[in-house]
């Protein structure tokens, strides 16, 4: 039997940062430590280094946020700003045609990770802000991430646990298999009131210049009265849009597409 191994200290310090989240953005130094696992003492020197670094910022009342450093490098990630600055004109095109809130998200393991969002007062309200993980089969985007995914991925995920937040959300493998199918074969992904009951969503896949899918783009709409045959045709052109601006040449393009540069 092999013996557990001992936390190393970049584990530690990782486990330091990863006690934030959406739920808990400030944190006092009892919290850190608790929340991370470790005593007072280790906490304590690691959160000293992390605010020096800045990584880490405390403010007057001696509580611990997520520093700018720390933003600074991640926005270094090449599916985080590169990403949403490509695909930022065509999510705007797609917000002004339909005015309801617009997503722009990626795939991290079993979850997805929206890395962009825009919303109007009126829009329906989700459960969705930039950096939010929500699993990839009860939402649209994660549909149509999983379903482009390769095949031992999508049986993997198909054979785990699958979450529930609705009596609609899709727990059943073979009706998720059944899903991805349909996904591949129309270029699209509905996800009908999955994450709350009075929203659904539309999704496209986003490819890179490789051809590869590595992100997708979503709008998500009251469910009363949601008119997925006309979103369909818009969500697939601006994900085509943002394929296209990334390196991607699709060989047939689709039907109204305006194949010109932008700018023309």
């Amino acid at each position: 039997m092999t013996a557990p191994t001992s936390p190393t200290a970049p584990d530690r310090l990782l486990s330091v940062l990863a006690a934030f989240d959406h739920a808990h953005p400030a944190l006092s130094l009892t919290d850190i430590s608790r929340r991370a696992g470790l005593s007072l003492t280790t906490a304590h020197r690691l959160v000293g280094a992390l605010t020096r670094w800045g990584a880490l910022e405390r403010d007057a009342s001696g509580v611990y946020h997520v520093g700018l450093r720390l933003w600074e490098v991640a926005a270094l990630a090449p599916r985080g700003l590169a990403l949403r600055q490509v695909a930022w004109p065509y999510l705007e095109d797609l917000y002004e045609a339909t005015h309801e809130n617009v997503q722009l998200a990626v795939r991290d393991g079993d979850e997805v990770v929206y890395i962009e969002w825009l919303a109007a007062r009126s829009s329906v309200g989700v459960h969705i802000r930039v950096g939010a993980r929500w699993p990839l089969h009860a939402t649209g985007v994660g549909l149509a991430l999983l379903a482009h995914g390769a095949p031992e991925s999508q049986e993997a995920y198909r054979t785990g646990p699958l979450a529930s937040f609705t009596p609609h959300t899709i727990t059943d493998p073979e009706r998720l298999r059944r899903v991805l199918a349909e996904v591949r074969r129309t270029g699209a992904a509905v996800s009908d009131r999955q994450v709350t009951d009075n929203a659904l969503s539309v999704a496209a896949p986003v490819h890179g210049g490789d051809g590869t899918v590595t992100a997708a783009v979503s709008v998500v709409v009251p469910y009363a009265g949601a008119q997925v045959p006309t979103l369909v045709p818009a969500v697939r052109l601006a994900a085509r849009g943002i394929s296209r601006a990334l390196g991607w040449r699709p060989e047939i393009p689709l039907a109204g597409e305006d194949v010109r540069p932008r700018g023309c």
